[in-house]
């Protein structure tokens, strides 16, 4: 999700920087109207919509609008009043602080842009899978393989926090904690709000208390890794071997996520044109069964051998005599799925055919 200082509110609205609080709200009328989800029925026109209000939930509100010009410009004092609007005014003469108590993504001594996401949302990190090649005699002895690998990893300079002070994170001022913000559509639609996502936190509802300027906030950085995956012996294709802990690491403090091993073993791995080939003998194959039965189509029956021996020639042109066990448990696994489809077919198709044969020789059974 786009943050707030990541998207141009008065782009979305299509109003000058410096437009006043009637052009903004009269621009956000017309757009309004016409992207409503009752009026407007194209697929992207409630998010289009949701995105127009979000826009104007802020620039409709001096404070908000004041602090959202302050984060786009990079600049923690423009548009700044005498007094910060989140309370805590302005630092002592020793230093310039941060005039909006600490939620606000820029600081340092002299107003140094610190990061442009201050959400504060602690999710556990992804696993890192790495696909490894191994052969038949690797998979069957076990093998040891050492691979490189980008992810995420803990900041060092703040923890893995995010933050670089002792308080973490603290309630947005934005939304108050809420995680969302409302939108008084009364004068547009008669009554009621409409809630948005607050674009600060996120829909968290709290923003990190003092960016880490290193990883940004988010409590981690990019680092390439190296580690030794042991696959033991009789490995095979697909299996995953999981290395605790060596994954992605998660944001803002939460538990990271594993790096996978998964093995690919060339000589068990079915896919491709010999996947393709069982199918498609498969799905022919009961066509030429109930033909052969019931006589219906012996001429088609004649036609379903061209596939079928298509079929045929994918699979053997696949270097089937290097192939384990396990690839042609596969194959046998995908040609009866493809024969049961076919057989539905097949059943159809002969039902259709007898029922409009009797309904063309009933009129001469009646004389």
């Amino acid at each position: 999700m786009a943050t707030m200082n990541e998207k141009d509110y008065y782009e979305i609205l299509g109003v000058s920087k410096d437009a006043t609080s009637r052009d903004i709200q009269k621009a956000f009328q017309q757009k309004a109207r016409k992207l409503h989800p009752d009026v407007n029925k194209e697929p992207d026109a409630e998010e289009k919509f949701k995105e127009v209000s979000e826009a104007y939930a802020v620039l409709s509100d001096e404070q908000k609008r004041a602090r959202y010009d302050a984060m786009r410009s990079g600049n923690p004092f423009a548009g700044a009043p005498s007094a910060s609007p989140y309370g805590g005014g302005y630092a002592g003469s020793a230093g310039y602080g941060n005039p909006f108590e600490g939620g606000f993504p820029f600081g340092g001594a002299w107003g140094q842009q610190r990061r442009s996401q201050a959400a504060y949302n602690p999710e556990n990190g992804a696993n890192v899978v790495v696909d490894i090649k191994l052969d038949a005699k690797e998979a069957k002895g076990g093998a040891r393989k050492t691979v490189r690998y980008t992810r995420f990893d803990t900041c060092g300079h703040c923890g893995g926090s995010g933050s670089v002070s002792s308080e973490h994170a603290h309630t947005c001022p934005s939304c108050g904690g809420r995680g969302h913000i409302d939108v008084d559509l009364s004068f547009l639609f008669g009554a009621g709000t409409f809630q948005s996502v607050c674009p600060e936190c996120g829909g968290s509802g709290k923003v990190v208390a003092d960016p880490c300027p290193d990883c940004g906030g988010s409590g981690r950085t990019r680092v390439t890794s190296e580690q030794t995956i042991e696959f033991p012996a009789g490995t095979h294709d697909g299996d995953e071997v999981h290395i605790d802990g060596m994954g992605h690491a998660g944001t803002n403090g939460a538990s990271g996520g594993d790096l996978v091993g998964r093995a690919h073993v060339e000589a068990e791995r079915l896919e491709g044109k010999a996947r393709t080939g069982f199918y498609l003998m498969g799905i022919v194959a009961p066509f030429l069964v109930l033909s052969a039965i019931s006589g219906v189509f012996s001429a088609f029956a004649m036609m379903c051998f061209v596939p079928f021996a298509m079929g045929l020639f994918m699979v053997l042109s696949d270097g089937v005599l290097h192939r384990s066990l396990l690839w042609w448990k596969r194959g046998a696994m995908q040609f009866a799925n493809g024969f049961a489809n076919g057989f539905m077919f097949a059943l159809v198709s002969v039902w259709f055919a007898s029922c409009s044969q009797r309904a063309m020789l009933s009129p001469y059974a009646m004389q």
